[in-house]
């Protein structure tokens, strides 16, 4: 009888190790697996239990949470949506998060393990801190200049510190508001299928997302690579440049949108924006050398983030000489994001260092405490500090005497480019007008901002001036914001 027993204990306590095994292998082998199961709404449940915590602009908060009382109970709000949907993105409880919600998510959802002393306690006891906020660097008095002057039309406008690289505005047009996707139900997967099938693209950040042919505005690494290649010693020396510019190798002859081209210096074609001189020189540099340099502008960077990713800015690296004629000229298969142009102005109003930008000037807990802070780096030296120096003259010639005058803001110092980036079959569409530049209070030793402003349905002629009628102002605009935050003082000039 003894004997039985004993085996009846032994296979109880077989029974009781499988049980052991079976809860250790679902607790901690497979708990990863059930946890992503889309049939488990625990995670989504406790993800949604308690208020998000904030993006802040100027230290104060553009989102918010409301309590919906439903099953996924705290739904985003935001303030002023549209203006900071390029910024925030959205968080949905149906379509997940973008932007600045999904790369701080960790921290906004109150997961991240920076939010508490003790982090073992909220996994021992399955709870979790308050979320905690995102502050940006973007300055609220730019971000509703450059939206206030886009106006709705199809464009971007991006302005950078040039000494620090913080993203001060990240404006895309149009726009729209995230709070329309917060939710579940019809009403959302409704208002998603309508945002994707507008041909206006208003999800779309134009200004991190999409490429243009940045037109006349490329023009500034073209001449920033042949000063530091030495191809060009004097800026004021004639360049021996028929007009038009027969493209080497072919029977095709490059036009300017001006006159007064011919054998003009290159100070005078970046101040007049002339295609033929400007191409000209990009061939005397050499494709290596102008890969080299639109490199260490940031062009073929596929790894940039803000901490959102960048599409990838595009300088072909195997082009004949006619194509790097036009390549020269921001044409053929030279892309660029606002961004990308917007750090072109920058290293130029930097000596020539030019810093990665980011978005997110740190992370706190809910009652302030720092997490992180953002970190300012620099992407190298895109050209010599005399060859800044020059440009930083060439551009000043643009603004006051040439094609960017729409730019300038009494008191203050200010150097662009124009740019047209003509597209389409046979160039026949609309060109994209576009003005890059920096300025800098008069009284101030270096530039405090510098901008880059694309608009994509530009009512003008084919001709680089186009961008001074329909960018500079924007640009304008925001440099204002940026150097006086209102009206600029009366000039001492």
């Amino acid at each position: 009888m003894i004997r039985y027993i004993r085996w009846c204990a032994y296979f109880c306590a077989l029974l009781l190790l499988a049980l052991l095994v079976n809860v250790a292998r679902v607790q901690v082998w497979e708990a990863a697996a059930y946890g992503a199961n889309p049939a488990n709404k625990r995670p989504a449940i406790e993800r949604y239990a308690r208020p998000r915590g904030d993006i802040l602009v100027d230290g104060r908060p553009v989102t918010g949470s409301r309590d919906s009382r439903q099953l996924l109970r705290y739904e985003r709000t935001y303030a002023n949506g549209p203006l900071y949907a390029p910024v925030t993105g959205f968080s949905s409880q149906t379509y997940g998060t973008s932007l600045v919600e999904r790369a701080e998510d960790a921290v906004l959802a109150g997961t991240d393990p920076g939010l508490s002393a003790f982090p073992l306690w909220y996994d021992l006891t399955r709870g979790r801190p308050a979320g905690g906020n995102a502050e940006t660097t973007v300055r609220a008095g730019l971000q509703r200049a450059a939206y206030t002057g886009l106006a709705g039309r199809r464009g971007a406008a991006v302005a950078l510190e040039p000494a620090t690289g913080r993203i001060l505005a990240l404006v895309s047009s149009p726009s729209y508001d995230p709070a329309v996707l917060s939710g579940t139900g019809a009403g959302v997967k409704a208002a998603w299928a309508r945002l994707n099938a507008d041909p206006a693209r208003p999800m779309l950040n134009r200004a991190l997302r999409e490429t243009y042919p940045p037109g006349s505005t490329f023009k500034i690494v073209t001449a920033a690579a042949a000063l530091d290649a030495g191809v060009v010693t004097d800026v004021d020396a004639p360049t021996r440049t028929p007009d038009p510019y027969p493209l080497p190798g072919t029977s095709t002859l490059l036009p300017n949108a001006i006159t007064g081209c011919e054998d003009a210096s290159m100070a005078e074609a970046v101040r007049w924006s002339c295609n033929t001189v400007m191409a000209k020189i990009g061939v005397r540099v050499g494709l290596r050398a102008m890969v080299d340099a639109a490199r260490r502008f940031g062009f073929d960077d596929e790894g940039l983030r803000v901490p959102a990713w960048v599409s990838r800015s595009n300088f072909d690296t195997d082009m004949s000489p006619d194509q790097l004629a036009l390549s020269s000229i921001g044409q053929f298969n030279t892309t660029a994001t606002p961004l990308q142009m917007a750090m072109v102005a920058a290293a130029v109003a930097n000596g020539g260092d030019l810093k990665s930008p980011y978005l997110v000037d740190g992370t706190t807990q809910d009652d302030g405490d720092r997490i992180r802070r953002g970190q300012q780096r620099s992407l190298g030296r895109a050209m010599n500090p005399a060859t800044a120096l020059r440009l930083q003259e060439l551009m000043v010639e643009v603004v006051e005497n040439g094609t960017g005058r729409n730019a300038a803001i009494p008191g203050a110092v200010v150097g662009g480019k124009t740019g047209t980036a003509q597209h389409g079959v046979g160039n026949a569409g609309t060109p994209y007008a576009w003005f890059i530049g920096w300025a800098r209070a008069e009284d101030a030793p270096l530039p405090g901002v510098a901008v880059a402003v694309v608009v994509e349905d530009a009512e003008a002629r084919r001709g680089d001036i186009s961008g001074n009628g329909a960018a500079a102002p924007i640009a304008r605009a925001v440099m204002e914001a940026a150097l006086y935050g209102a009206p600029p003082p009366p000039s001492t000039r």
